[in-house]
């Protein structure tokens, strides 16, 4: 097999590499992997084990869920703790007091501490050799999902659009794509798609208007999108993640997105059930590509003995040569787009930069 379109992010084991990780992220049709807490010992290890992952595949994108708050993989031995994103739409909304109150100081404040947040958060990742963190969540804060609760900016579209291209800022000062994400928005569903298939009600009309309002305006920033597992029934009978309709018609063609499109990740209950029947990972992971992923997340499956894994490696090259899913040059650019351009600080010489040390006292 040619490496025509590796669009498989997959999962490691533990803190160091085995020789069935190295087997899986050496497949064509590989293109990523996913580090959790549980790849996480210390820097040193953490350094070792992305050496050992681009060893195998210079091109690999090593990616982490790395938000802030109670979102964020790595936590000691140096790595700041960020805070939730809900601190600094409470900046935002800050003016200070009495007479000192200077209406719109929260706001601008605010978006200069996103800024520094981004550049943290991006920089600490890519001094351990992380390429991409999936941040940041574009979610309203309409107080009804615990999944999302904090990790959210702020109810107001427009406020959460200005704090996420500040943190997109910080992002790119230290050489990081980003992901919004959940699109159209998982706000307003309740039920968590880790292990329950939400569903919202809403109009289309009502969605774009409010939770997807973002995505239009951040439109020459955003590097990648991953679409939420919700079913928005009134617009399409699919999670997000696995409608053209979304995905091509209203993401790519109405908010001319065109940058990369990740599906979120295929063992979540909300991916479970596609048309009402229970669908294994190799037609979850075709369905989501037919329908405009270019890439797609199997998270922890790679535990035990990632039998999970091999099958949809073996699944997903079976469906290419039965024509059932078709590689996309497109969608492999869109891929190798995200991998960094610049070289990462080494981390002590981060430490002792004047803007990374002004960026950590910025932060709320």
């Amino acid at each position: 097999m040619t490496a025509e379109h590796a669009p498989l992010i997959l999962d490691v084991a533990g803190t160091r590499l085995t020789d069935d990780d190295r087997r899986r992220l050496a497949h064509p049709l590989t293109g990523g992997a996913i580090l959790f807490a549980r790849n996480w010992d210390n820097r040193a290890q953490l350094l070792e084990l992305t050496a050992s992952m681009k060893a195998v595949r210079e091109d690999l994108l090593i990616c982490v869920d790395h938000e802030g708050g109670r979102v964020q993989r790595f936590r000691t031995d140096g790595f700041t703790h960020l805070p939730p994103m809900r601190a600094l739409g409470e900046l935002w909304m800050d003016d200070g007091k009495g007479a000192k109150a200077v209406p719109g100081s929260g706001a601008l404040r605010a978006t200069n501490a996103a800024t520094a947040c981004g550049y943290v958060l991006g920089a600490e990742l890519r001094a351990c050799g992380v390429d991409f963190s999936f941040t940041p969540v574009l979610d309203l804060d309409w107080g009804e999902s615990s999944v999302i609760g904090d990790r959210a900016f702020h109810r107001d579209p427009r406020v959460v659009a200005l704090l996420a291209r500040s943190l997109m800022h910080g992002l790119l000062q230290a050489g990081m794509a980003n992901c919004g994400k959940h699109f159209p928005g998982h706000g307003f569903a309740r039920a968590d798609s880790h292990t329950e298939a939400p569903v919202d009600r809403r109009t289309l009309k009502a969605i774009l208007a409010d939770d997807a309002a973002p995505y239009p305006w951040l439109s020459t920033v955003l590097s990648s999108v991953m679409p939420a597992h919700i079913v928005y029934p009134r617009v399409d009978s699919r999670p997000a993640g696995f409608s053209k309709r979304w995905l091509q018609d209203i993401l790519r063609r109405q908010m001319r997105f065109d940058g990369a499109i990740f599906s979120d990740d295929l063992s979540m209950e909300g991916a479970r059930r596609l048309d009402g029947q229970v669908v294994s990972y190799t037609d979850a992971a075709v369905a989501a590509l037919e329908a405009g992923c270019d890439l797609v997340l199997l998270c922890n499956q790679s535990v035990g003995d990632g039998r999970a894994v091999d099958e949809l490696l073996a699944g997903l090259e079976k469906a290419q040569a039965q024509g059932r899913w078709q590689p996309s040059a497109d969608s492999e650019a869109r891929r190798l787009a995200l991998l960094p351009e610049t070289l990462p600080q080494p981390w002590d010489e981060l430490m002792l930069q004047p803007a990374y040390m002004h960026a950590l006292d910025l932060l709320p």
